[in-house]
């Protein structure tokens, strides 16, 4: 777990655990709104961050970690700043039988860093194991330590062991947060420092209680669920968090209402919409949209100068307002296929690419350079490699050549001219009928030992 601030403090702390698909944005902000000092996110697979884009998102004001298939894995905002732990993990409780593994991850992470680290435990069959985890636990440098008061085998109806915790608190330096009290011990606020103190932890971080009420922090006292429900509602609209997560979540707090006419509302509702109908909040999602949309027209609007970004030599750019549909072409056959076998028919340099993504909408737009000459779609795709089909569209359409289009007269990437059955195949003749169509059979690039391969997956 990395923490994004260095002055980070685990000291009598309120915190919200880690809790897969109930930690996300709309979650945190809430929990902080009500008392929270620190909020964890859900727990990420590190193999799926490296694979993601940081994107600033200007619509939202958000930072977001986008996956490759456009799903936005992590999404945090100003609001949490130097409060939120970003959590990663990737075995759960099975490192705890490879103790030599956890010192390992833990020692690189901190030496890897400048934040803060901070790891979180369950207790393993007997004390002295658990006290010798620990303490090689300290010795890797990290900031703090989360226990859960249970076995890995352990659920939530068995009873936390505050004892062990106790034990782990008054051996270690560094601070303990103690988890794992939401079935037993924490019913309400007062309940939390309760639980500290019979744990002697520094601070307490706080699971189901939290995700069934997330006003469990607040000192006065929890706040009606509806309440506390539509102010949920509210962030995950303003976020643009996915239904079906702000779904799972709401669920989670009517627990035992779910049969109730608002929990069946709430179980049919099949989008973010329906949600926000079904506690009467229709009119706040039409507002807020509406104003999303309105922020996301102006942004698209303005100028490269205006966004700060460098200014596009588009002087000699041939444009055209096209896009290129799959379905409108024979299989293997696509327009980039065309162009490169037209250039190297013409004796031309192969086809350049240059693909630009748009950071507020992660949409793509590419350049080809042929001959000197730029070609360019005035519209947006959504993926790089439809980028670079439609702009080789506009090169072919630019210069009357064929794209491999169906219904097109010429079809000579796949179908030659039949033969004349007197001619000889091999023959002078045949060679220059081959050579005279505007374009080959198969499309061939050069390896790099100089032998032709078929062009595949263009």
């Amino acid at each position: 777990m990395i923490v994004n601030n260095l002055s980070l403090c685990y000291h009598n702390k309120l915190i919200l655990a880690p809790m897969v698909r109930v930690g996300t944005l709309p979650m945190r902000l809430l929990a902080l709104d009500y008392g929270a000092d620190i909020v964890y996110c859900e727990e990420l697979i590190d193999l799926k961050m490296l694979q993601c884009k940081r994107v600033v998102n200007e619509v939202l004001s958000t930072v977001d970690f986008v996956a490759p298939d456009d799903r936005v894995v992590f999404r945090t905002c100003e609001r949490e700043q130097n409060r939120v732990v970003f959590q990663m993990g990737g075995m759960g409780a099975a490192l705890l039988s490879d103790p030599d593994k956890i010192e390992k991850i833990l020692s690189t992470l901190v030496r890897g860093t400048h934040r803060p680290v901070t790891c979180k435990i369950r207790i393993l069959p007997s004390l002295e194991d658990t006290l010798s985890l620990v303490k090689r636990i300290e010795k890797t440098g990290i900031a703090a330590i989360a226990v859960h008061g249970r076995k890995r085998e352990e659920r939530p109806q068995h009873p936390v062991s505050c004892e062990v915790i106790k034990a782990i608190a008054e051996s270690l330096s560094i601070p303990v947060i103690a988890n794992g009290g939401s079935h037993d011990h924490i019913q309400q606020h007062l309940d939390i420092e309760n639980f500290r103190q019979a744990t002697a932890a520094s601070s307490v971080m706080v699971a189901r209680a939290a995700m069934w009420n997330p006003s469990i922090f607040l000192k006065e006292g929890l706040r009606p669920l509806e309440e506390v429900m539509k102010k949920y509602i509210r962030y995950a609209v303003q976020y643009d968090n996915h239904y079906t997560n702000t779904k799972y979540c709401l669920c989670q707090m009517l627990r035992e209402q779910l049969e109730s006419p608002q929990g069946k509302l709430l179980h049919a509702a099949q989008s973010s919409q329906e949600i926000c109908e079904a506690f009467g909040l229709g009119a706040f999602y039409e507002e807020t949209t509406q104003k999303l949309a309105a922020r996301k027209a102006e942004l698209l609007a303005r100028t490269p100068e205006e966004m700060g970004e460098p200014v596009e030599d588009n002087s000699g750019v041939i444009k055209m307002a096209v896009k290129f549909d799959r379905r409108a072409y024979p299989p293997q056959i696509t327009p980039k296929m065309c162009l490169l076998e037209w250039c190297r028919r013409e004796k031309l340099a192969q086809p350049v690419y240059e693909t630009v993504q748009r950071p507020l909408d992660r949409l793509f737009r590419s350049v080809v350079v042929v001959a000197e000459q730029k070609y360019q779609s005035t519209l947006w795709d959504k993926s790089k490699k439809l980028a670079e089909q439609t702009a080789a569209i506009v090169c072919l359409r630019s210069q009357g050549l064929p794209e491999g289009r169906l219904g097109e007269e010429n079809h000579s990437l796949h179908k030659r001219k039949r033969e004349a059955p007197d001619q000889d195949p091999g023959g002078p003749r045949a060679q220059e009928q081959a050579l005279s169509g505007e374009l080959c059979k198969k499309p061939f690039v050069a390896s790099e030992g100089g032998e032709e391969s078929p062009l595949e997956g263009w």
